[in-house]
């Protein structure tokens, strides 16, 4: 039988995937928590260990968090991920964090989509990074037993276009939210390419 990380389950652990159940659409809901398991894993290959090297508590919440810009609550004017990391923050800190343990979790959050930089800011930083990386098929570890396991529990329900039509949505009605060298900026990009490549048949347009 194959055994995944454990999810925490204390309260706070509770409160965020309450208000990630509540806010974000079911895809990025299991996509936020394949993530920590990922990430957990992740350290395991590399011999870190929670407690020791990281705070798993603060892992589970960078991870479960990750994506919160997605949602309509958070949709501001700056790219999701620090509209994402501001939302975690708040929630955090009414949760009674501390000041230097939100700031973690924002940092690991704000900077989830940018290589070469998160792999540089610590181990929960790099950690949330290698989950998202890995639950894309973009990670060290390849074990499709593991996957398979992993995805039945929760599954994907076609993350790759949720993720994707919600980060790009919200960049068409604030295209301040995508700049141009951002994971959300290439995304805003290849919709826009596409759409002027593959322009919708006349009878589907919108007329003036």
């Amino acid at each position: 039988m194959i055994e995944l990380p454990s999810l925490p389950i204390h309260p706070g652990a509770a409160t965020a995937r309450d208000v990630l159940t509540r806010l974000v659409h079911p895809a990025i809901v299991n996509h936020s928590i394949r993530t920590y398991m990922w990430a957990v894993l992740a350290g395991e290959r590399r011999g870190m260990a929670a407690g020791r090297d990281y705070d798993d508590d603060l892992l589970f919440y960078a991870c479960s968090l990750h994506d919160l810009g997605t949602s309509d609550a958070h949709d501001g004017p700056r790219r999701f991920e620090v509209e994402g990391a501001d939302a975690a923050a708040e929630l955090l800190t009414a949760e009674g964090l501390g000041a230097d343990r939100v700031d973690e979790v924002w940092e690991a959050i704000a900077l989830h989509t940018s290589p070469h930089i998160a792999e540089r800011r610590g181990p929960l930083t790099l950690l949330t990074r290698l989950g998202v990386l890995t639950d894309f098929g973009e990670g060290a570890i390849d074990d499709p037993a593991v996957r398979e396991e992993m995805e039945r529990l929760h599954p994907r329900l076609a993350i790759e276009r949720e993720l994707t039509g919600a980060v790009v949505a919200q960049a068409l009605r604030r295209p301040e939210k995508a700049p141009l060298h951002s994971w959300p900026g290439s995304l805003l990009r290849a919709h826009l390419d596409s759409a002027v490549s593959h322009p919708a048949p006349r009878h589907e347009r919108t007329e003036a």
